[in-house]
Protein backbone atom coordinates (compact mmCIF):
# COMPACT_ATOMS: atom_id res chain seq x y z
CA UNK A 1 0.00 0.00 0.00
CA UNK A 2 1.29 2.94 -0.46
CA UNK A 3 1.59 5.96 2.21
CA UNK A 4 1.02 9.29 1.96
CA UNK A 5 4.70 10.44 1.73
CA UNK A 6 5.52 8.02 -1.04
CA UNK A 7 2.72 9.26 -3.41
CA UNK A 8 4.38 11.24 -6.37
CA UNK A 9 5.50 14.38 -5.15
CA UNK A 10 3.47 16.12 -8.49
CA UNK A 11 0.54 14.23 -7.28
CA UNK A 12 -0.07 15.98 -3.95
CA UNK A 13 -2.00 19.23 -5.54
CA UNK A 14 -3.84 17.14 -7.97
CA UNK A 15 -5.19 14.61 -5.26
CA UNK A 16 -5.56 17.53 -2.56
CA UNK A 17 -9.56 18.08 -2.92
CA UNK A 18 -9.82 14.06 -2.27
CA UNK A 19 -7.29 13.28 0.31
CA UNK A 20 -8.14 12.50 4.28
CA UNK A 21 -11.90 12.05 3.66
CA UNK A 22 -14.15 9.41 2.98
CA UNK A 23 -15.85 9.79 -0.56
CA UNK A 24 -18.33 7.55 -1.63
CA UNK A 25 -18.11 6.88 -5.36
CA UNK A 26 -20.26 5.55 -8.02
CA UNK A 27 -18.17 3.78 -11.27
CA UNK A 28 -20.26 2.20 -14.28
CA UNK A 29 -18.95 -0.74 -15.91
CA UNK A 30 -20.05 -0.24 -20.16
CA UNK A 31 -19.16 -3.59 -22.12
CA UNK A 32 -18.72 -3.34 -26.06
CA UNK A 33 -17.87 -5.90 -28.03
CA UNK A 34 -16.21 -8.32 -25.08
CA UNK A 35 -14.09 -4.84 -24.12
CA UNK A 36 -14.99 -2.67 -21.38
CA UNK A 37 -14.38 1.17 -21.27
CA UNK A 38 -11.89 2.20 -18.74
CA UNK A 39 -10.76 6.16 -17.52
CA UNK A 40 -6.57 6.47 -17.28
CA UNK A 41 -5.72 8.98 -14.23
CA UNK A 42 -2.65 10.49 -13.37
CA UNK A 43 -1.46 11.19 -9.32
CA UNK A 44 -1.91 7.99 -7.87
CA UNK A 45 1.21 6.21 -9.39
CA UNK A 46 4.56 7.56 -9.99
CA UNK A 47 6.01 9.30 -13.47
CA UNK A 48 2.86 10.02 -14.89
CA UNK A 49 2.02 5.80 -15.33
CA UNK A 50 -2.04 6.09 -15.63
CA UNK A 51 -4.35 4.22 -12.95
CA UNK A 52 -7.04 2.50 -14.85
CA UNK A 53 -10.61 2.23 -13.71
CA UNK A 54 -14.40 2.51 -14.78
CA UNK A 55 -15.19 5.64 -15.28
CA UNK A 56 -17.21 7.40 -12.37
CA UNK A 57 -16.73 9.57 -9.58
CA UNK A 58 -18.09 11.64 -6.37
CA UNK A 59 -21.92 11.33 -5.32
CA UNK A 60 -22.97 14.58 -4.78
CA UNK A 61 -25.30 15.74 -1.94
CA UNK A 62 -29.31 15.45 -2.97
CA UNK A 63 -28.62 13.04 -6.17
CA UNK A 64 -29.78 9.20 -6.11
CA UNK A 65 -26.31 6.99 -6.96
CA UNK A 66 -28.06 6.51 -10.36
CA UNK A 67 -28.08 10.30 -11.18
CA UNK A 68 -25.08 10.57 -10.01
CA UNK A 69 -23.59 7.77 -12.49
CA UNK A 70 -25.27 9.40 -15.38
CA UNK A 71 -23.45 12.73 -14.63
CA UNK A 72 -20.15 11.42 -13.98
CA UNK A 73 -20.04 9.05 -16.97
CA UNK A 74 -21.34 12.02 -19.35
CA UNK A 75 -18.62 14.34 -17.97
CA UNK A 76 -15.94 11.65 -18.53
CA UNK A 77 -16.69 9.84 -21.64
CA UNK A 78 -19.36 12.36 -23.24
CA UNK A 79 -22.20 9.27 -23.43
CA UNK A 80 -25.49 9.02 -22.47
CA UNK A 81 -25.82 6.05 -20.46
CA UNK A 82 -28.60 3.91 -18.50
CA UNK A 83 -27.88 2.42 -15.10
CA UNK A 84 -28.52 -1.34 -14.98
CA UNK A 85 -28.04 -3.46 -11.92
CA UNK A 86 -26.06 -3.09 -9.08
CA UNK A 87 -22.16 -5.49 -9.10
CA UNK A 88 -19.91 -4.20 -6.90
CA UNK A 89 -18.86 -2.75 -3.06
CA UNK A 90 -15.27 -1.53 -2.75
CA UNK A 91 -13.89 -0.16 -0.43
CA UNK A 92 -10.62 1.91 -1.74
CA UNK A 93 -7.98 2.96 0.67
CA UNK A 94 -4.78 3.81 -0.83
CA UNK A 95 -2.50 6.62 1.52
CA UNK A 96 -4.36 9.31 2.07
CA UNK A 97 -7.28 8.60 0.03
CA UNK A 98 -10.27 6.26 0.71
CA UNK A 99 -13.84 5.69 -0.44
CA UNK A 100 -16.85 3.56 -0.64
CA UNK A 101 -17.00 3.05 -4.22
CA UNK A 102 -20.00 1.25 -5.98
CA UNK A 103 -20.00 0.18 -9.42
CA UNK A 104 -23.32 -0.71 -11.50
CA UNK A 105 -23.91 -2.17 -15.09
CA UNK A 106 -23.99 0.82 -17.31
CA UNK A 107 -25.69 0.79 -20.75
CA UNK A 108 -25.28 3.20 -23.64
CA UNK A 109 -27.24 3.47 -26.72
CA UNK A 110 -25.83 3.50 -30.40
CA UNK A 111 -22.32 2.77 -31.05
CA UNK A 112 -21.29 6.39 -30.19
CA UNK A 113 -17.86 6.95 -29.48
CA UNK A 114 -16.12 7.99 -26.41
CA UNK A 115 -14.29 11.68 -26.35
CA UNK A 116 -11.74 11.96 -23.07
CA UNK A 117 -14.25 14.84 -20.95
CA UNK A 118 -13.30 16.50 -17.79
CA UNK A 119 -13.51 16.78 -14.10
CA UNK A 120 -15.12 20.24 -13.28
CA UNK A 121 -13.49 20.03 -9.87
CA UNK A 122 -10.32 20.47 -11.34
CA UNK A 123 -8.70 23.12 -13.90
CA UNK A 124 -7.90 22.21 -17.82
CA UNK A 125 -4.43 22.01 -16.49
CA UNK A 126 -4.37 20.39 -13.85
CA UNK A 127 -7.00 17.49 -14.79
CA UNK A 128 -6.72 13.65 -13.40
CA UNK A 129 -8.31 11.96 -16.13
CA UNK A 130 -5.81 11.11 -19.09
CA UNK A 131 -7.24 8.74 -20.95
CA UNK A 132 -10.07 6.61 -22.37
CA UNK A 133 -9.54 3.12 -23.50
CA UNK A 134 -11.11 -0.29 -24.25
CA UNK A 135 -9.53 -3.07 -22.53
CA UNK A 136 -10.38 -6.92 -23.52
CA UNK A 137 -10.11 -9.37 -20.31
CA UNK A 138 -7.11 -10.03 -21.72
CA UNK A 139 -5.25 -7.17 -22.01
CA UNK A 140 -6.10 -6.38 -18.41
CA UNK A 141 -4.90 -9.55 -17.14
CA UNK A 142 -1.31 -8.45 -19.03
CA UNK A 143 -1.11 -4.81 -17.20
CA UNK A 144 0.99 -4.47 -13.93
CA UNK A 145 -1.59 -5.26 -10.95
CA UNK A 146 -0.84 -1.51 -9.73
CA UNK A 147 -2.33 0.02 -12.95
CA UNK A 148 -5.36 -1.51 -12.47
CA UNK A 149 -8.83 -0.67 -9.85
CA UNK A 150 -9.00 -3.48 -7.35
CA UNK A 151 -12.61 -4.58 -8.89
CA UNK A 152 -10.86 -5.41 -11.99
CA UNK A 153 -8.01 -7.79 -11.15
CA UNK A 154 -9.27 -10.83 -11.38
CA UNK A 155 -11.12 -10.55 -14.53
CA UNK A 156 -10.84 -13.76 -16.77
CA UNK A 157 -13.96 -12.64 -19.32
CA UNK A 158 -16.43 -10.17 -19.86
CA UNK A 159 -18.84 -12.38 -17.70
CA UNK A 160 -16.63 -11.90 -14.75
CA UNK A 161 -18.07 -8.19 -14.24
CA UNK A 162 -21.38 -9.48 -13.68
CA UNK A 163 -20.49 -11.50 -10.42
CA UNK A 164 -21.42 -9.41 -7.66
CA UNK A 165 -18.52 -8.85 -5.37
CA UNK A 166 -18.10 -7.34 -2.02
CA UNK A 167 -14.30 -6.01 -1.41
CA UNK A 168 -13.38 -4.57 1.74
CA UNK A 169 -9.54 -4.30 2.46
Amino acid sequence: MTTPSSLPDSSDALLQAYSGRVRVRVGGLLLRDGAMLLAGHRGLLPEHTPFWSPPGGGWQFGESLKEALVREFQEETGLAVRVGRFLHLHEFSQGPLQALELFFEVLADGDKTPQLGHDPEHGSDAQLLTALQWFTPRQLQQLPPAQLHPVLRQVLSPDDIFVPQLLFS
